[in-house]
């Protein structure tokens, strides 16, 4: 059963992207991203075109940890959908990870989603070694079911699994709680913008546009960083 419900999958959603090669290093961020992997939820939150995804593929990728990774998109606010990807995504990691609940994902009548939630939570937790879960693109949910069944994942998140989730908009969950339990890093647009070193890193050696201090501190300016 389970093999029919993989097989619907769009494969392509579960991939990393890859690490730019001439990125801008952003040490300073990575930093940051590292120091959160002792907490439950790391929150990247920013409009488009702050780097939210760059950011986490550069860091994931040097980070040695392995990685879930699952590119969200409109299809997945069916919470049926949402879980079953959810388990494509653990199952890179672990193949045996989540195999009851891509079965009951298959029954004529399908379980409460905490019940399948429970189930899964179970098997990552008799992993042995720890692992990253990356939501890209979460700002395309918009559903009540989708949103309760993430509320409940961080909630109960294993200690194997630390959460990043990535958005142009906060996600529906109790991030202020979250915030005062030492839970929750949250890197926003004024982290995410340019430094000037970086900025000139970017014009000039990315770009190539040999740009002076003074024409760099003016796009950097126009563009907010």
């Amino acid at each position: 059963m389970a093999k029919v419900v993989s097989a619907s999958l769009l494969s392509t959603k579960l991939y990393v992207p890859h690490a730019l090669a001439h990125a801008v290093s952003r040490p300073r961020l990575v930093e940051r991203l590292d120091e959160g992997l002792d907490r439950k939820l790391t929150l990247i939150s920013a409009p488009a075109g702050f780097g939210k995804t760059t950011l986490v593929t550069e860091w994931v990728a040097a980070s040695g940890q392995p990685v879930a990774w699952l590119s969200l998109d409109e299809g997945d606010n069916d919470p049926t959908r949402f879980l079953a990807y959810l388990v494509a995504a653990v199952q890179t990691i672990a193949a045996d990870i989540g195999e009851t609940v891509l079965a009951a994902l298959q029954s004529p009548q399908i379980p409460p989603t905490e019940s399948l939630l429970t189930s899964l939570l179970n098997d990552i937790a008799t992993m042995t070694g720890s692992f990253i879960l990356v939501l890209d693109d979460y700002h395309v949910i918009d559903s009540r079911p989708v949103d309760e069944a993430l509320v409940y994942l961080v909630a109960h998140l294993p200690q194997q699994m630390h959460m990043v989730i990535a958005t142009r908009e906060d996600p529906d969950l109790p991030l202020a709680r979250l915030r005062a339990r030492g839970q929750l890093t949250e890197l926003r647009a004024a982290d995410l913008r340019f430094t000037p070193a970086e900025a000139a890193d970017f014009l000039n050696r990315v770009m190539g546009l040999g740009l002076s201090v003074v024409a760099i501190s003016l796009q950097e300016t126009n563009t907010e960083g």
